[in-house]
Formats: C-alpha cells, sequence, structure tokens
C-alpha cells in the first residue's frame, strides 16, 4: 500500500516538473511528510533533487527532508546546495542531525558551515563532533531535559510546562547541584504524588545509563533488551551530557544490520559511495574473493592427492559437488545464526559451550536424514551398497563438522576482536569444502576394495 503511494507521488511530481510547474509543486510539496519527500528523491537525480529541496517554503521541513536522506545521497545534495541555504538549514536541525551532516561533508565545507553556527547550537554541534561518530557520545541529543533533586513536584511541573526545544520527554532525569545523573522519574510518578513532596524522595536511583565512549551497538543491545525508550548518556564524572531515544537505535540498528549482511556477502558498504566506479568496486571485493581461491586451490590439490582413488572408482566424482556444497550451506546457517547471536547478545561466550553441543547434535540430525537420502540415490543410480554407505557416512561427518565450525570460526573471530560476520562467508564456506573432501575421499578410500 505504502510502495503504491509512492509511486503515485513520483508520478504527479515528475509530471510537475516536466512542465516546471513550480507554485503546484511548493503546494504538493508542503503537504508530504518529510520521511516521504526523502523517499522520493531516490528516484531523481541530484540536479531534480536540488530543485525539489529549494522550493520547499518551509524552511524546517527541508532542513527534516535533509535529515531523512542516506548519508551518501545527503552529503552529495549539501555539496550542490547554495552555501547560504545549506547553513540556513543546518540551524533549523537538531543538534545531533547537524553533526551528522556536517561529518559527512569534505573539511573545507564542514569548516564553512561550522563556523557560520552561532550560540549554544554551535558549542553542542562542536561537542558532538569531539566524539567517534560510533558511540554514545556521536548519537546523542545534548538537548536533554533535567530537574534538580532539590525541587518539589510542583515546581517540576511547572518546569515541565515551560520546557521547550528538547527531545521528547519520555523520562524525567534528576540531577545534583553539580549536574550529576542521580535518579530518574516516570512521569506517572510526578502526577500521582502531593504537589509538596521533593523529587529526591520518589526519584528512582539506580538509573540505566550509558558513558560516552560506549560503542553504539552496545547501547542498542542495552535498549533493546531492557526494553526502554529513552538511555541517558553521562561522562567519567558521571555528569548528564545527552539523551538517545529509541529512533535513533532503530537507525543503528538498521546500520548494523547493514554492515553485518555486506561483510557476509564479502562485499563492504563502502561500494555505495562509489557508485558505478567498477574498479574501486572490484578493488574492495577482490580480498575475499582471493580468499576463496586459495581454498579452491587446496580444495584441487586435495583431489589430486586421491587421484589413485578417483581413478579406481571413477564414479566418486559423481558426488562432490553434494558433499562439498551441502556443508558449505550448513557451515553458513550456524554461522549467521551466531553472527545475529553475538550481536543482539542473545549469545555470548559463556553459553557457548552450550550453543556448540546444540549446533552439533541439529548438525547430527541434519546429516543423518540427508546422508540416508544420498546413500538412496547412490545405490540406486550406480547399483553400488558400497558406494551408498560411503556417500551417506561421508555426508553425515561433512554435515555435523560443518555445524561444529560454523560455532568455532564465528566466535574466533570475535575472540580475537574482528567482526564475526567476516568468518560467515567465504571463510566458512571455503574451510568446510576443504574439509568435505578430505572426509569424502578418506572414508572412499578406506572402503575402496568394495567399490572398484
Amino acid at each position: 500500500m505504502h510502495e503504491q503511494k509512492m509511486q503515485v507521488l513520483q508520478g504527479t511530481v515528475s509530471k510537475l516538473l516536466r512542465r516546471g510547474a513550480a507554485t503546484n509543486l511548493k503546494k504538493a510539496l508542503s503537504k508530504i511528510h518529510p520521511a516521504d519527500i526523502a523517499h522520493l528523491f531516490r528516484y531523481f537525480d541530484l540536479k531534480d533533487q536540488n530543485r525539489l529541496i529549494n522550493l520547499i517554503s518551509d524552511q524546517e521541513q527541508a532542513a527534516d527532508v535533509l535529515s531523512e536522506l542516506e548519508t551518501d545521497a545527503r552529503q552529495k545534495l549539501s555539496e550542490l546546495l547554495d552555501k547560504d541555504y545549506l547553513i540556513s538549514l543546518v540551524q533549523q536541525m537538531a543538534d545531533d542531525d547537524s553533526a551528522e551532516l556536517i561529518r559527512s561533508l569534505p573539511e573545507e565545507l564542514a569548516d564553512y558551515v561550522l563556523a557560520a553556527l552561532h550560540g549554544e547550537q554551535s558549542e553542542d554541534v562542536e561537542q558532538l563532533l569531539s566524539y567517534d561518530e560510533h558511540t554514545a557520545g556521536g548519537i546523542m541529543s545534548p538537548d536533554v531535559f533535567s530537574l534538580d533533586q532539590e525541587l518539589t513536584v510542583r515546581q517540576a511541573i511547572e518546569s515541565l510546562q515551560d520546557a521547550e526545544d528538547y527531545e521528547m520527554v519520555f523520562y524525567l532525569y534528576i540531577t545534583d547541584d553539580h549536574n550529576h545523573l542521580v535518579g530518574v522519574l516516570s512521569l506517572r510518578q510526578l502526577l500521582t504524588v502531593p504537589p509538596a513532596t521533593m523529587l529526591r524522595e520518589i526519584m528512582t536511583t539506580d538509573v540505566l545509563r550509558v558513558r560516552t565512549e560506549m560503542d553504539q551497538e552496545e547501547v542498542a543491545e542495552l535498549v533493546a533488551k531492557y526494553n526502554i525508550l529513552a538511555i541517558p548518556v553521562v561522562d567519567e564524572h558521571g555528569k548528564l551530557m545527552g539523551l538517545i531515544t529509541v529512533d535513533d537505535v532503530i537507525d543503528v540498528m538498521r546500520d548494523e544490520a547493514t554492515e553485518d549482511i555486506f561483510k557476509m556477502a564479502g562485499a563492504s558498504e563502502e561500494e555505495l559511495l562509489h557508485g558505478y566506479k567498477a574498479f574501486h568496486i572490484a578493488r574492495l571485493r577482490l580480498p575475499w574473493l582471493l580468499s576463496t581461491l586459495v581454498g579452491g586451490v587446496i580444495t584441487g590439490t586435495l583431489m589430486w592427492y586421491y587421484k589413485s582413488t578417483l581413478e579406481q572408482a571413477i564414479m566418486l566424482i559423481s558426488f562432490i559437488p553434494v558433499i562439498t556444497g551441502m556443508g558449505g550451506n550448513v557451515g553458513g546457517q550456524t554461522s549467521t545464526i551466531l553472527v545475529r547471536g553475538f550481536a543482539t547478545g542473545r549469545i555470548d561466550f559463556p553459553v557457548l559451550r552450550q550453543v556448540f553441543f546444540k549446533e552439533l547434535r541439529v548438525g547430527l540430525i541434519m546429516g543423518v536424514v540427508c546422508g540416508l537420502v544420498i546413500a538412496l540415490v547412490a545405490m540406486i543410480w550406480h547399483q553400488n551398497v558400497y558406494l551408498g554407505l560411503v556417500v551417506g557416512l561421508a555426508m553425515v561427518v561433512a554435515i555435523s563438522v560443518a555445524a561444529c565450525m560454523g560455532v568455532l570460526a564465528t566466535s574466533f573471530f570475535k575472540k580475537v576482536g574482528i567482526d564475526p560476520a567476516i568468518a560467515s562467508s567465504p571463510f566458512v564456506q571455503t574451510v568446510n569444502d576443504i574439509t568435505g573432501i578430505l572426509i569424502y575421499f578418506t572414508t572412499a578410500t578406506l572402503f575402496l576394495q568394495h567399490l572398484v
């Protein structure tokens, strides 16, 4: 339904652009949500995007559109905009969105925009830029509403009614005289106690918080684990520095998932930044393809080592693709489960033993089922019971080993500090090709006298 709506909007905007109907376009754009306009921009080239954003009469809406664009699209459009117009849009953005945009700009343009900001916004944005962009400090909003613990409930409600330009108030954070985070209150708590009650008497002192230097992925895991709508950010001294809301966390989860999918495919998110530059993209993918190439050479060497077995029982060649393919698939499935488990915090090293034996049992069950099927096929096809036994046994062992390898390889990468998504593909599949060939031909060699 949403896609149909977007197609209709795209058709309408395209027609108005071709006709040069600026007045009608302004009217149409003013009625469309900024997120939908940002989505529409995907279907237009940079020149048309520039025309469209300049036709949005409300600068706050235009700033929201720019904020909603993907990083690379936002960067390219920002470089095309008139500098003064770009500055006016940045001034309309929330501080965390401004910092994110400025980070993506070329250094010269970023310095120009930053120098044009004034007052509190300039200080807040510079502070955000001082943090690594993938940390809690880098994604937080410094505009966090807080109350002094010495206030009464009546004073707190009055302060809340006067609050402006803050992130949405899900929780009320309580601080001391030095801005240290000392407690938290819900709005419900605030409204159900006598007006003369002091905040320090009713606040919860056990506050879930994160430090400015914490990795954004860990922040997302905490928010997901405890089902909270926002989480406060403090510095090394416990001072309240900012707030991370659930919409920021959703963006982090999407970005991290995208990064993992790229890595599992042996590619890189950097490819998006190179567009259609074939040589750049090929350079990014080649290291992973070369590692697969090395694995293929090793597999070929092993087959050459067992050439006498193949020469005496040429029918063995029929099942090489099945053994290696099944092992690679099972290893890839197991590794994907581990990568996802580590990413969401559902799997960690204390429970790795249980995970290993669970995957071993699953591998054995799948191996037995697939082994029986392929053994039956081998016996009927080549009229040889022992060939069926060889292929079936090799399948059971290969799938079981592949399941274990998926756990071990992924855990090893995690342990040594390398993103485990890298282990999924092509490393695990390449290793399982090698072990599959070894298992298959070793089993065949043991039964060789019955196969010839």
